[in-house]
């Protein structure tokens, strides 16, 4: 049985972001108020006057080692089972812990839970987007209880990245760290939930909207569109459900959606 004494929220901050004071703020706000913490590798003023105000405490990783290294330290700063990686830039429905206790408990060994999600595109707040549309597809055996399934894990992540990385919560009691591996810019997300889609336990996925998702110019997944790293990386990972020429032929069709930035 998980209680909101089991979770953290570790929000990744890096660099003066100006939307890391809502994003805490959103987090600060859960019916289900739970422990929140700030992770970064570019400490500074700024990121410790919003967590001072915010009375947060910061944890300071001190090697190098890009967004994996990131991640896994924010992993390892938690004391606690249940783990949210927050996304500096992305708010959180006040709901989000509630919502997500309530599908766990439910669960005999959940791996990871995860939402539906919505996007804020020039401060508006949108629900439905075309790439959103066609993951929330994919993911619906998944709604349907089939999480525990390696088929249906495997299924539900084969055409895409269909899991929005910042509105996972991890059960670290099942999952083997470090979670993520170096060397990859856009798809080291995809890469894990391909690692634990072969292990006991399920993908929790809760189809309300838990979280949404900040796009703009300055974020990480719009400088690897723009620079093409996401393709690459995107094939690589296809190559791991499909044979190579089945691969491609998706790709070709998923670099389409990239233009949404999804």
């Amino acid at each position: 049985m998980f209680t909101k004494l089991d979770h953290t929220f570790v929000v990744c901050a890096y660099g003066d972001s100006p939307y890391l004071s809502d994003c805490l703020a959103s987090l600060q706000l859960q019916t289900e108020k739970t422990n929140v913490i700030i992770a970064t590798s570019t400490p500074s003023q700024y990121i410790d006057a919003i967590a001072r105000a915010a009375d947060i405490q910061v944890c300071v990783n001190d090697e190098s080692g890009g967004i994996a290294s990131d991640w896994n330290y924010a992993l390892s700063c938690a004391d606690t089972r249940l783990v949210t990686i927050a996304h500096q830039d992305d708010v959180y429905d006040e709901r989000y812990v509630e919502h997500m206790l309530e599908q766990v408990n439910n669960i005999s060994k959940p791996l990871i839970y995860f939402t539906n999600y919505g996007e804020i595109r020039d401060n508006t707040y949108l629900n439905n987007s075309p790439i959103s549309a066609v993951k929330c597809l994919l993911l619906k055996p998944l709604a349907l209880g089939e999480g525990a399934s390696t088929l249906m894990k495997r299924s539900s992540i084969a055409f895409g990245n269909a899991i929005c990385c910042p509105s996972v919560t991890y059960n670290l009691e099942c999952i083997h760290q470090p979670v993520f591996k170096a060397g990859m810019r856009s798809n080291l997300d995809w890469e894990a939930w391909e690692k634990l889609s072969t292990i006991e336990g399920s993908f929790v996925y809760d189809e309300r909207i838990g979280m949404y998702h900040r796009v703009h110019e300055g974020s990480e997944t719009s400088a690897c569109i723009a620079d093409n790293v996401r393709i690459q990386e995107d094939l690589a990972m296809l190559e791991k459900f499909w044979p190579k020429p089945i691969a491609r032929f998706i790709n070709k069709m998923y670099k389409f959606a990239q233009t949404l930035n999804g």
